[in-house]
């Protein structure tokens, strides 16, 4: 009997699946974006988004959800119901870097949800304001060495703030970090000169630095990017070592169905695999990434073993 009521269960549960899979999806989806609108991770979210209606039939709406590094919004996506109508756009940052800066997390990175797609990578820019008198890396790094604790960095993010302490350990400087919720309102203090220094996403920075408003110091890849044609990277400018690479990766709530994560994948795959896709995610900033939901969960858990040693081993926190 306990075998029979076993299989029984097996067979509800299967068909209870498909059913689900086939009706998939009824209602609107959302995406949150656990940044401002207008920055990086929410342009290319917002392109996806787009995408994925046309493909799914359905709605599909973005949420900002800014605040803390990226932490308010990715809790409210951890918290939220695994029903396959909850998404969030998660980043090195949400999943990779802040259990390391934070003392306590509203979510667990690893528990709290399930992986469906690499969607793209891109590097980070050091950016200055037109009226400094430095336009390469190296120029800014001798500044800041003459003058320090006086160089003030607009940091929108929690990726930006890892560049900053890099940079200071490796070339042995002192700047100033200063804070800020989003790129929307780092990039207006930067262009106006309220701090004439930034690092944020090559999405972000791309527009400002193509039309004159912004000085594109160098990029953090290790070469130089499309992204950024002409850009220096900082690996090339005299820290031979440096790179840090951003990301975006969805992800739903932990227990969303299996069928779900892996339609959303597919459909997630043919948007990446589209020529114009490619080139208007390029144009915002980001190089196409994809893969399956197993191959995001492997090269995430990578990403903290590998950047955990290091923001433990300089002691970097954020209060």
């Amino acid at each position: 009997m306990t075998v029979f009521r076993f299989l029984m269960a097996w067979a509800i549960a299967f068909l209870s699946a498909a059913a689900f899979g086939a009706q998939y999806p009824s209602k609107p989806i959302r995406i949150i974006v656990p940044y401002q609108a207008g920055q990086g991770t929410d342009v290319a979210t917002r392109y996806i988004a787009d995408q994925l209606s046309k493909s799914l039939g359905q709605a599909v709406i973005v949420e900002n959800k800014a605040g803390a590094g990226g932490n308010i919004g990715a809790a409210e996506a951890a918290r939220a119901a695994g029903d396959g109508y909850t998404f969030v756009m998660g980043t090195n940052g949400t999943h990779v870097l802040n259990q390391f800066l934070y003392p306590s997390m509203p979510y667990d990175t690893e528990k709290d949800f399930e992986p469906v797609a690499l969607v793209s990578t891109f590097p980070m820019v050091i950016l200055a304001n037109v009226s400094v008198p430095y336009n390469t890396f190296a120029e800014f790094m001798a500044e800041a060495k003459a003058r320090p604790d006086t160089v003030n960095v607009a940091l929108p993010s929690t990726t930006a703030r890892l560049v900053l302490e890099l940079l200071q350990q490796q070339s042995g400087t002192h700047l100033r970090a200063v804070p800020y919720k989003g790129s929307g309102t780092s990039m207006t203090d930067l262009i106006g000169g309220q701090v004439l220094v930034g690092i944020d996403t090559a999405s972000a920075a791309r527009p400002f630095v193509s039309n004159g408003r912004l000085k594109a110091l160098a990029v953090t890849s290790r070469s130089e990017s499309t992204l950024l044609p002409g850009a220096k990277s900082v690996a090339s400018s005299g820290l031979n070592d440096f790179e840090v690479l951003a990301w975006n990766g969805l992800y739903a709530p932990r227990g969303t169905p299996a069928a779900v994560v892996q339609r959303i994948n597919a459909e997630v795959a043919k948007i990446l695999a589209q020529p114009e896709a490619q080139r208007r995610l390029l144009e915002l900033g980001h190089e196409v990434a994809g893969g399956t939901p197993e191959q995001l969960g492997t090269f995430a858990a990578a990403e903290r073993k590998k950047w955990g040693a290091l923001v433990k081993s300089v002691g970097l926190k954020i209060d």
